[in-house]
Protein backbone atom coordinates (compact mmCIF):
# COMPACT_ATOMS: atom_id res chain seq x y z
CA UNK A 1 0.00 0.00 0.00
CA UNK A 2 1.80 3.32 -1.40
CA UNK A 3 -0.52 5.55 1.12
CA UNK A 4 1.89 8.48 0.30
CA UNK A 5 1.73 9.12 -3.12
CA UNK A 6 -1.97 7.80 -3.03
CA UNK A 7 -2.97 11.07 -0.05
CA UNK A 8 -0.33 13.25 -1.84
CA UNK A 9 -2.46 16.01 -3.82
CA UNK A 10 -5.48 16.20 -0.25
CA UNK A 11 -2.01 16.28 2.00
CA UNK A 12 -1.88 20.07 2.51
CA UNK A 13 -5.30 20.57 2.98
CA UNK A 14 -5.59 17.72 5.27
CA UNK A 15 -2.53 19.09 7.69
CA UNK A 16 -4.72 22.75 7.57
CA UNK A 17 -7.50 21.04 8.79
CA UNK A 18 -5.84 19.14 11.51
CA UNK A 19 -4.27 22.82 13.04
CA UNK A 20 -7.60 24.14 12.72
CA UNK A 21 -9.16 21.65 14.82
CA UNK A 22 -6.22 22.27 17.10
CA UNK A 23 -6.54 26.12 17.24
CA UNK A 24 -10.69 25.41 17.48
CA UNK A 25 -9.96 23.88 21.14
CA UNK A 26 -12.91 21.25 20.28
CA UNK A 27 -11.76 18.03 20.42
CA UNK A 28 -14.43 15.52 21.24
CA UNK A 29 -18.00 15.50 19.27
CA UNK A 30 -17.43 18.93 18.01
CA UNK A 31 -18.74 20.19 14.61
CA UNK A 32 -15.93 18.28 12.14
CA UNK A 33 -17.78 14.67 13.83
CA UNK A 34 -21.12 16.10 13.32
CA UNK A 35 -19.60 17.43 9.59
CA UNK A 36 -18.11 13.94 8.37
CA UNK A 37 -21.38 12.00 9.76
CA UNK A 38 -23.52 14.08 7.52
CA UNK A 39 -21.30 14.21 4.26
CA UNK A 40 -20.19 10.42 4.69
CA UNK A 41 -24.51 9.22 5.15
CA UNK A 42 -24.95 11.41 2.09
CA UNK A 43 -22.80 10.03 0.33
CA UNK A 44 -23.22 6.42 0.26
CA UNK A 45 -27.17 7.20 0.20
CA UNK A 46 -28.48 6.16 3.46
CA UNK A 47 -30.19 8.72 6.52
CA UNK A 48 -27.83 8.44 9.94
CA UNK A 49 -23.82 8.33 10.33
CA UNK A 50 -22.55 7.32 13.39
CA UNK A 51 -18.70 8.27 14.48
CA UNK A 52 -17.54 5.64 16.14
CA UNK A 53 -13.35 4.99 17.68
CA UNK A 54 -12.99 2.53 15.01
CA UNK A 55 -14.40 -0.27 12.73
CA UNK A 56 -14.36 -3.20 15.36
CA UNK A 57 -16.59 -0.94 18.00
CA UNK A 58 -18.54 0.03 14.96
CA UNK A 59 -19.76 -3.87 15.28
CA UNK A 60 -20.09 -4.15 18.39
CA UNK A 61 -22.09 -1.26 19.08
CA UNK A 62 -24.33 -1.76 15.83
CA UNK A 63 -25.07 -5.78 16.58
CA UNK A 64 -26.30 -4.06 20.56
CA UNK A 65 -28.76 -1.38 18.72
CA UNK A 66 -30.45 -4.37 16.32
CA UNK A 67 -31.40 -6.44 19.33
CA UNK A 68 -28.60 -8.90 19.42
CA UNK A 69 -28.29 -10.40 23.24
CA UNK A 70 -26.30 -12.52 25.52
CA UNK A 71 -26.43 -16.01 23.86
CA UNK A 72 -28.20 -15.32 20.96
CA UNK A 73 -26.76 -16.41 17.85
CA UNK A 74 -25.45 -14.40 14.44
CA UNK A 75 -24.75 -15.76 11.57
CA UNK A 76 -21.10 -14.95 9.71
CA UNK A 77 -18.43 -16.18 7.69
CA UNK A 78 -15.45 -17.46 8.44
CA UNK A 79 -13.02 -16.31 6.27
CA UNK A 80 -12.85 -12.84 7.61
CA UNK A 81 -10.85 -10.57 9.61
CA UNK A 82 -10.93 -11.71 13.16
CA UNK A 83 -13.55 -8.61 14.54
CA UNK A 84 -16.13 -9.54 12.67
CA UNK A 85 -16.60 -12.92 14.80
CA UNK A 86 -14.80 -11.14 18.15
CA UNK A 87 -17.21 -8.23 17.95
CA UNK A 88 -20.16 -10.90 17.65
CA UNK A 89 -18.78 -12.38 20.96
CA UNK A 90 -17.86 -9.38 22.96
CA UNK A 91 -21.31 -8.78 23.16
CA UNK A 92 -22.29 -12.00 24.38
CA UNK A 93 -23.25 -13.21 21.52
CA UNK A 94 -22.40 -17.09 19.41
CA UNK A 95 -20.82 -16.26 16.08
CA UNK A 96 -21.82 -19.17 13.81
CA UNK A 97 -19.76 -19.74 10.52
CA UNK A 98 -21.51 -19.81 7.49
CA UNK A 99 -19.73 -21.07 3.68
CA UNK A 100 -18.90 -18.43 0.99
CA UNK A 101 -19.08 -18.03 -2.51
CA UNK A 102 -16.15 -17.84 -4.59
CA UNK A 103 -16.70 -14.41 -5.25
CA UNK A 104 -15.65 -14.28 -0.92
CA UNK A 105 -19.01 -13.11 0.33
CA UNK A 106 -21.69 -15.30 2.06
CA UNK A 107 -23.32 -17.88 0.62
CA UNK A 108 -27.57 -16.98 0.94
CA UNK A 109 -28.12 -20.83 1.03
CA UNK A 110 -25.53 -21.26 3.88
CA UNK A 111 -27.01 -18.48 5.85
CA UNK A 112 -30.25 -20.23 5.56
CA UNK A 113 -29.15 -23.65 6.55
CA UNK A 114 -27.47 -22.37 9.37
CA UNK A 115 -30.59 -20.28 10.94
CA UNK A 116 -31.89 -22.45 14.18
CA UNK A 117 -34.24 -20.58 16.50
CA UNK A 118 -31.29 -19.05 18.44
CA UNK A 119 -30.89 -16.95 15.54
CA UNK A 120 -31.33 -13.06 15.82
CA UNK A 121 -29.26 -11.43 13.04
CA UNK A 122 -26.69 -12.06 9.94
CA UNK A 123 -23.54 -10.14 9.56
CA UNK A 124 -22.61 -9.56 5.18
CA UNK A 125 -19.04 -9.19 5.39
CA UNK A 126 -18.13 -7.13 1.73
CA UNK A 127 -14.84 -8.69 1.47
CA UNK A 128 -11.77 -6.96 -0.08
CA UNK A 129 -14.50 -4.66 -1.38
CA UNK A 130 -16.69 -7.33 -3.31
CA UNK A 131 -20.48 -6.47 -2.55
CA UNK A 132 -22.06 -9.59 -0.50
CA UNK A 133 -25.58 -10.84 -2.08
CA UNK A 134 -27.37 -8.22 -0.44
CA UNK A 135 -30.76 -8.81 -1.71
CA UNK A 136 -30.30 -12.62 -1.11
CA UNK A 137 -29.49 -11.83 2.44
CA UNK A 138 -32.18 -9.54 3.05
CA UNK A 139 -34.72 -11.97 1.95
CA UNK A 140 -33.85 -14.70 4.15
CA UNK A 141 -33.25 -12.58 7.25
CA UNK A 142 -37.02 -11.10 6.34
CA UNK A 143 -38.38 -14.77 5.79
CA UNK A 144 -36.70 -15.48 9.51
CA UNK A 145 -36.99 -12.06 11.27
CA UNK A 146 -33.43 -11.35 11.66
CA UNK A 147 -31.37 -8.18 11.66
CA UNK A 148 -28.88 -7.63 8.32
CA UNK A 149 -25.54 -6.25 9.80
CA UNK A 150 -23.55 -5.31 6.84
CA UNK A 151 -19.36 -5.64 7.96
CA UNK A 152 -18.71 -2.89 5.48
CA UNK A 153 -15.00 -2.00 6.43
CA UNK A 154 -13.16 -3.14 3.33
CA UNK A 155 -15.82 -1.20 1.31
CA UNK A 156 -16.79 2.29 1.48
CA UNK A 157 -17.41 3.75 -1.94
CA UNK A 158 -18.24 0.19 -3.42
CA UNK A 159 -22.41 0.77 -4.49
CA UNK A 160 -24.12 -1.53 -5.71
CA UNK A 161 -26.55 -1.07 -2.22
CA UNK A 162 -23.68 -1.03 0.37
CA UNK A 163 -25.42 0.95 3.49
CA UNK A 164 -28.70 0.86 1.99
CA UNK A 165 -30.05 -2.79 2.03
CA UNK A 166 -28.88 -3.46 5.89
CA UNK A 167 -30.53 -2.50 8.73
CA UNK A 168 -26.99 -1.17 10.02
CA UNK A 169 -23.84 -1.15 8.58
CA UNK A 170 -20.30 -0.27 10.09
CA UNK A 171 -16.82 1.29 8.04
CA UNK A 172 -13.90 1.15 9.37
CA UNK A 173 -10.91 4.10 8.82
CA UNK A 174 -7.66 1.99 9.66
CA UNK A 175 -5.08 3.99 7.37
CA UNK A 176 -4.52 1.37 4.73
CA UNK A 177 -8.92 1.05 4.11
CA UNK A 178 -9.53 2.87 0.98
CA UNK A 179 -11.02 5.92 3.01
CA UNK A 180 -8.64 6.74 5.73
CA UNK A 181 -7.29 8.50 8.62
CA UNK A 182 -4.18 9.27 10.54
CA UNK A 183 -4.44 6.00 13.11
CA UNK A 184 -8.01 4.76 14.17
CA UNK A 185 -12.17 5.67 13.25
CA UNK A 186 -15.18 3.96 12.65
CA UNK A 187 -18.45 5.01 11.22
CA UNK A 188 -21.70 3.43 11.82
CA UNK A 189 -24.68 4.05 9.23
CA UNK A 190 -28.05 3.28 9.16
CA UNK A 191 -31.71 3.90 7.59
CA UNK A 192 -33.37 3.51 10.42
CA UNK A 193 -33.62 6.19 13.85
CA UNK A 194 -34.11 3.69 16.46
CA UNK A 195 -30.66 2.32 15.75
CA UNK A 196 -28.68 5.34 15.41
CA UNK A 197 -30.25 6.88 18.48
CA UNK A 198 -29.43 3.93 20.61
CA UNK A 199 -25.70 3.81 18.66
CA UNK A 200 -25.05 7.68 19.44
CA UNK A 201 -26.06 6.92 23.35
CA UNK A 202 -23.53 3.77 23.66
CA UNK A 203 -20.86 5.31 22.25
CA UNK A 204 -20.82 8.01 24.81
CA UNK A 205 -21.32 5.73 28.13
CA UNK A 206 -25.12 4.63 27.67
CA UNK A 207 -25.83 8.49 27.96
CA UNK A 208 -27.52 11.35 26.24
CA UNK A 209 -26.08 14.18 28.26
CA UNK A 210 -23.62 12.85 30.35
CA UNK A 211 -25.67 12.97 33.66
CA UNK A 212 -28.24 10.24 33.52
CA UNK A 213 -27.13 6.51 31.83
CA UNK A 214 -29.76 4.30 30.50
CA UNK A 215 -27.19 1.71 29.03
CA UNK A 216 -23.94 -0.26 29.97
CA UNK A 217 -22.53 1.57 27.24
CA UNK A 218 -18.78 2.53 25.41
CA UNK A 219 -16.62 5.08 25.14
CA UNK A 220 -15.98 4.90 21.36
CA UNK A 221 -16.07 8.40 19.69
CA UNK A 222 -14.63 9.66 16.48
CA UNK A 223 -12.50 12.68 17.59
CA UNK A 224 -12.28 15.56 15.96
CA UNK A 225 -8.76 15.54 14.40
CA UNK A 226 -9.87 12.00 12.50
CA UNK A 227 -13.05 13.58 11.45
CA UNK A 228 -11.64 16.86 9.75
CA UNK A 229 -9.23 14.54 8.27
CA UNK A 230 -11.44 12.22 6.79
CA UNK A 231 -13.25 15.33 5.37
CA UNK A 232 -10.83 16.21 3.30
CA UNK A 233 -9.97 12.57 2.55
CA UNK A 234 -13.88 12.04 1.37
CA UNK A 235 -13.28 13.85 -1.71
CA UNK A 236 -10.77 11.72 -3.02
CA UNK A 237 -12.07 8.06 -2.70
CA UNK A 238 -14.42 8.13 -5.70
CA UNK A 239 -11.38 8.72 -8.11
CA UNK A 240 -9.09 6.30 -5.70
CA UNK A 241 -11.62 3.51 -6.22
CA UNK A 242 -11.97 3.87 -9.68
CA UNK A 243 -8.37 4.10 -10.02
CA UNK A 244 -8.61 0.43 -7.91
CA UNK A 245 -10.81 -0.68 -10.19
CA UNK A 246 -8.31 0.22 -13.67
CA UNK A 247 -5.72 -1.44 -12.04
CA UNK A 248 -7.96 -4.42 -11.81
CA UNK A 249 -8.77 -3.95 -15.46
CA UNK A 250 -5.47 -3.99 -16.41
CA UNK A 251 -4.28 -7.00 -14.48
CA UNK A 252 -6.64 -8.66 -16.93
CA UNK A 253 -5.65 -7.15 -19.83
CA UNK A 254 -2.18 -8.17 -19.06
CA UNK A 255 -2.52 -11.51 -19.09
CA UNK A 256 -2.77 -12.18 -14.94
CA UNK A 257 -5.86 -14.77 -15.48
CA UNK A 258 -3.33 -17.17 -17.49
CA UNK A 259 -1.57 -17.83 -14.17
CA UNK A 260 -4.08 -17.36 -11.01
CA UNK A 261 -7.91 -17.24 -10.98
CA UNK A 262 -8.87 -13.80 -10.46
CA UNK A 263 -11.19 -11.80 -8.30
CA UNK A 264 -14.61 -11.20 -9.31
CA UNK A 265 -15.19 -8.25 -11.47
CA UNK A 266 -16.95 -4.82 -9.41
CA UNK A 267 -16.74 -4.09 -5.82
CA UNK A 268 -13.58 -1.63 -5.19
CA UNK A 269 -11.09 -3.95 -4.69
CA UNK A 270 -9.69 -3.25 -1.32
CA UNK A 271 -7.46 -5.94 -1.56
CA UNK A 272 -7.18 -7.96 -5.06
CA UNK A 273 -7.18 -10.99 -3.89
CA UNK A 274 -6.51 -14.14 -6.14
CA UNK A 275 -5.77 -17.77 -5.72
CA UNK A 276 -3.49 -19.80 -6.87
CA UNK A 277 -2.89 -23.64 -6.11
CA UNK A 278 1.02 -23.56 -5.56
CA UNK A 279 0.97 -20.34 -3.37
CA UNK A 280 4.27 -20.69 -1.50
CA UNK A 281 6.03 -21.13 -4.88
CA UNK A 282 3.91 -18.10 -5.86
CA UNK A 283 5.22 -16.62 -2.82
CA UNK A 284 8.92 -17.07 -2.97
CA UNK A 285 8.99 -16.00 -6.52
CA UNK A 286 7.03 -12.33 -5.71
CA UNK A 287 9.49 -11.66 -3.10
CA UNK A 288 12.38 -12.92 -5.32
CA UNK A 289 11.07 -10.46 -8.22
CA UNK A 290 10.84 -7.33 -4.82
CA UNK A 291 7.03 -7.56 -5.71
CA UNK A 292 4.76 -7.33 -2.80
CA UNK A 293 2.16 -10.11 -1.91
CA UNK A 294 0.05 -11.07 1.07
CA UNK A 295 -1.48 -14.02 2.81
CA UNK A 296 -4.77 -12.91 4.26
CA UNK A 297 -6.83 -15.60 6.52
CA UNK A 298 -5.05 -18.37 5.58
CA UNK A 299 -6.03 -19.99 9.14
CA UNK A 300 -10.24 -19.15 8.81
CA UNK A 301 -12.23 -18.21 12.08
CA UNK A 302 -13.52 -22.19 12.76
CA UNK A 303 -10.05 -23.06 13.02
CA UNK A 304 -8.74 -19.97 15.28
CA UNK A 305 -7.88 -21.38 18.98
CA UNK A 306 -10.86 -18.61 20.72
CA UNK A 307 -13.44 -20.68 19.06
CA UNK A 308 -12.21 -24.41 19.01
CA UNK A 309 -15.52 -25.35 21.65
CA UNK A 310 -18.14 -24.05 18.82
CA UNK A 311 -19.62 -27.19 17.09
CA UNK A 312 -17.02 -27.87 13.69
CA UNK A 313 -18.51 -26.61 10.74
CA UNK A 314 -17.85 -28.02 7.20
CA UNK A 315 -16.91 -24.82 5.05
CA UNK A 316 -15.28 -26.28 1.87
CA UNK A 317 -15.16 -22.93 -0.02
CA UNK A 318 -13.74 -21.37 2.96
CA UNK A 319 -11.25 -24.07 3.93
CA UNK A 320 -9.96 -23.52 -0.56
CA UNK A 321 -10.02 -19.89 -0.10
CA UNK A 322 -7.69 -20.15 3.25
CA UNK A 323 -5.09 -22.28 1.44
CA UNK A 324 -5.43 -20.58 -2.15
CA UNK A 325 -5.91 -16.94 -1.19
CA UNK A 326 -2.95 -14.09 -2.10
CA UNK A 327 -3.13 -10.91 -2.39
CA UNK A 328 -0.90 -8.58 -5.17
CA UNK A 329 -0.18 -5.09 -5.05
CA UNK A 330 -3.49 -2.71 -5.46
CA UNK A 331 -3.61 0.54 -4.90
CA UNK A 332 -4.76 4.30 -6.69
CA UNK A 333 -1.03 4.68 -7.88
CA UNK A 334 -0.34 1.53 -8.86
CA UNK A 335 1.61 2.06 -12.30
CA UNK A 336 0.89 -0.23 -15.25
CA UNK A 337 4.71 -1.24 -15.53
CA UNK A 338 4.37 -2.03 -12.29
CA UNK A 339 1.57 -4.11 -12.64
CA UNK A 340 3.55 -6.05 -15.43
CA UNK A 341 6.31 -6.85 -12.72
CA UNK A 342 3.75 -8.68 -10.85
CA UNK A 343 2.47 -10.44 -13.82
CA UNK A 344 5.70 -11.28 -14.95
CA UNK A 345 6.87 -12.54 -10.96
CA UNK A 346 3.79 -14.76 -10.89
CA UNK A 347 4.14 -16.00 -14.07
CA UNK A 348 7.75 -17.34 -13.31
CA UNK A 349 6.66 -19.24 -10.74
CA UNK A 350 3.81 -20.80 -12.74
CA UNK A 351 6.11 -21.51 -15.58
CA UNK A 352 7.38 -25.30 -16.12
CA UNK A 353 11.62 -25.22 -15.81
Amino acid sequence: MELQGQWAALMPRAKQALLDVVDSGRYILGPQVEAFEREAAAMLGVAHGVGVANGTDALALALRAVGVERGDEVICPSYTFYATAEAIAAVGAVPVFADIRDDYDLDPAAVEAAVTPRTRAVVAVHLFGHVADLEALRAVCDRHGLALVEDAAQAFGAGQGVAQVGDVATFSFFPTKNLATFGDGGLITTPREDVADTCRTLRFHGSKDKQTFTQIGYNSRLDELHAAVLRVFLEGVGAWNEARRAAAVRYRELGLGEHATLPPDGGIYHLYMTRVADRARVVEACRAAGVACGVYYATPLHRQPVFADLPARDLPVTEACAREGLALPMFPTLSSEQQREVVAAVASARTPA
